[in-house]
């Protein structure tokens, strides 16, 4: 059997991505208003040129803002024109034609659908690129919030050879007291040293006042030098990460990045996997948020459609609140990031699951 869109699903669909659309003009005038009050002081600054703030910030900043808030404001989109549908009696209608509730979901899934696929080919795609320039902008002309330094920081480069710099500093490109060792079934067969190690250009490294110890049993063979050209698969970024560099990759990047760390034994790479996992579970996300929005305000009530806006607005910022507290536990090694990004999923869930069944029949 042939399925077809009927009038009410198009005009139900139009309503849906026209209040969507109005809500992020609406939202993001107000946050790029604030956001010029915030930084005035720097974008006054003469250094900074206006075609930067326009071209190379703002035009990143409102795709950027707008796509992470996209759950937010399908939530209002649903809502507002749901709840006006209901206070002029429209859904009354609908229903009493012999249209089940159910049958009323349809153009909402469809609608959550397309907000949900581009908001993932967005986030996953084609906003890490423009946040790199966005957040360049702001390390250079507001605040830099780039890591450039660090202290005590090991790594495994190869299988069994283990790299360890006592400090680094990005600015000259300078490592210090460095030591490269290497494991044969977990022995210790080589022991490098500098006094310190300066990154030239990719896996390209020049030791400085370096000895070499390799070990034979119980002998021992010692090797100095002043110089020294090495090549070594590390990069500066493998270790010196940085808060909003999750933010810049691309969803396959992400991914390589975080298995090529936890390969490495590096340890603090739970706001990546927060980043990774939140991009999948925002798909979800504008289902959940459709469904409770539409449930809840698609019965007219005495406090008319303000009562419905003011639940709404309280339902999804407790979801955005949840979303943050169980991401400061992933980050704090209290909970995994998979499901620190998916406990509100699932909790909000039961809550469209109730709201849908004390829906109007």
């Amino acid at each position: 059997m042939k399925f077809k869109l009927k009038r009410i699903d198009w005009y139900i669909i139009k309503q849906f991505i026209g209040t969507y659309v109005f809500a992020i003009i609406l939202i993001i005038s107000i946050a790029v208003v604030f956001d010029i009050n915030e930084k005035i002081d720097k974008f006054l600054s003469p250094d900074v040129p206006l075609k930067a703030i326009i071209i190379d910030y703002y035009m990143n900043f409102i795709p950027y803002f707008a796509n992470l808030f996209s759950p937010l404001f399908t939530f209002i989109a649903v809502i507002f024109f749901t709840s006006k549908l209901a206070d002029n009696s429209e859904i009354i209608a609908m229903l009493s034609s012999g249209m089940s509730f159910r049958r009323l979901m349809l153009p909402y899934a469809i609608s959550a659908a397309l907000i949900a696929l581009s908001t993932f080919i967005l986030n996953a795609y084609i906003i890490p690129p423009s946040n790199s320039t966005r957040i360049e902008f702001q390390n250079k002309y507001i605040r830099n919030k780039k890591q450039e330094y660090i202290r005590s920081a090991q790594l495994e480069v190869e299988p069994g050879v283990i790299a360890y710099f006592d400090r680094y500093d990005s600015r000259s490109g300078m490592g210090h007291r460095f030591s490269l060792d290497r494991f044969e079934d977990k022995k210790l067969v080589s022991r490098l040293t500098a006094e310190s190690i300066k990154y030239d250009s990719l896996h390209h490294w020049t030791l400085v006042n370096y000895t070499i110890c390799d070990f034979d049993g119980m002998y021992e063979t010692i090797t100095q030098g002043n110089y020294k050209d090495t090549i070594l698969t590390v990069v500066p970024s493998d270790f010196l990460i940085s808060v909003n560099d999750c933010e810049t990759m691309t969803s396959p990047q992400l991914k390589t990045y975080i298995e090529r760390q936890k390969k490495r034994g590096i340890g603090n790479i739970q706001t990546f996997q927060i980043e990774y996992h939140k991009r999948f579970a925002s798909i979800m996300a504008a289902f959940i948020l459709t469904s409770i929005g539409a449930s809840l305000s698609s019965r007219k009530i005495k406090g008319g459609m303000g009562l419905n806006i003011g639940i709404g607005l309280a339902l999804s910022f407790s979801y955005i609140l949840f979303t943050t507290v169980t991401s400061t536990f992933a980050i704090n090694g209290s909970l995994s990031p998979w499901m620190a990004v998916w406990i509100p999923n699932i909790l909000y869930t039961f809550i469209a699951i109730y709201l849908y069944r004390k829906a109007p029949r």
